[in-house]
């Protein structure tokens, strides 16, 4: 099956800068692809390049079937684009930004109507139609933004930082937006900067670093590339945190993640039970006092932080 978005070998040059440095992405039909990366390290050019909106020197991509530069304007019937700043008018109400969105992509003033209460109904905004933007609240402004970049029904649909500003009530509401969306069959390749975002959402993350793409995979296996299960101890006493930090050592014979202000010690674990019961029965020998103790997955922030050495 031909993915939905293929990039192989895209590179983009800004004098001595490389923006994209040989970029390589598949993501399949009918799926959320995160894009993950530190500031600087090339998402954004990416998503402008998938988009026919900035030309790439040299590579190939192709979107929706299409190849983006002999084919732009067949990429372009095809695709919704969600930037990092909304789009929409502030003085129209509602109503009329999507209405005025259909009329661009020439749709009929009828045609453009219907599909106007379509999405405002699908986003719950029926009841603000009629309200000028300025009015709206920043979740509304962004539920507004991605309506219209849904106006032509995309197979693709692109998101850069979608939720940035948003506080969590919003971020929900957008999404179980973006869940239907792909339920209903359109792909999705997001990027952003929660790192659980993407563990929430993204079928597939990618991550990149200096323009190009560093890891691939699920969610659970870029977690497991440092080590799968991980146990966490917090002593009491940070007087214990050394004593109790070189048990812990000698038990999993793994590198050790010691934070003093929480009196935290993390490491990898590889079979949990056995370690688990080593390490309470260790600390128990010892006399140090535990304040908590638990197995845990790693997290997103800890894989990105592996791979690109920067945090999230």
């Amino acid at each position: 099956m031909t993915p939905a978005v293929l990039a192989e070998g895209m590179r983009k040059r800004y004098g001595d800068t490389h923006a994209l440095a040989g970029f390589d992405l598949a993501v399949p039909e009918g799926t959320v692809c995160g894009l993950l990366g530190p500031n600087g390290a090339g998402k954004t050019t990416a998503v402008k390049a998938l988009t026919t909106l900035l030309r790439f020197d040299s590579g190939q991509a192709v979107v929706a079937g299409y190849d983006v530069v002999r084919q732009p304007a067949e990429v372009r019937l095809r695709i919704g684009v969600n930037g990092q700043d909304a789009a929409v008018d502030e003085i129209l109400t509602g109503w009329d930004n999507l209405v005025m969105f259909g009329r661009l992509y020439h749709l009929t003033a009828k045609a453009a109507r219907a599909r106007a209460t379509e999405l405002l109904d699908r986003f719950d905004l029926t009841d603000a139609a009629r309200k000028p933007v300025r009015h709206y609240s920043g979740g509304m402004r962004r539920r507004l933004d991605l309506a219209a970049s849904l106006v032509l029904a995309p197979q693709v649909l692109f998101l850069d930082e979608p939720t940035t500003g948003l506080d969590p009530h919003n971020r929900n509401e957008v999404w179980e937006m973006l869940r239907g969306l792909v339920a209903g069959g359109t792909t999705v390749l997001l990027t952003t900067q929660y790192l659980d975002e993407a563990d929430q959402l993204a079928d597939q993350v990618a991550v990149i670093d200096t323009g190009r793409v560093i890891a691939t995979g699920t969610p659970d296996e870029l977690k497991s590339r440092i080590g799968g299960d991980l146990v966490d101890v917090v002593v009491r006493d940070g007087h214990d945190l050394v004593k109790a930090a070189d048990l812990v050592a000698r038990v999993t014979a793994a590198d050790l993640e010691v934070d003093e202000d929480t009196r935290r010690i993390s490491s990898p674990v590889r079979n949990r039970v056995t370690a688990m019961t080593e390490i309470l029965r260790g600390l128990d020998d010892a006399g140090v006092e535990v304040a908590d103790i638990g197995l845990r997955r790693p997290t997103l922030d800890e894989v990105f932080l592996r791979l690109t050495g920067k945090a999230a």
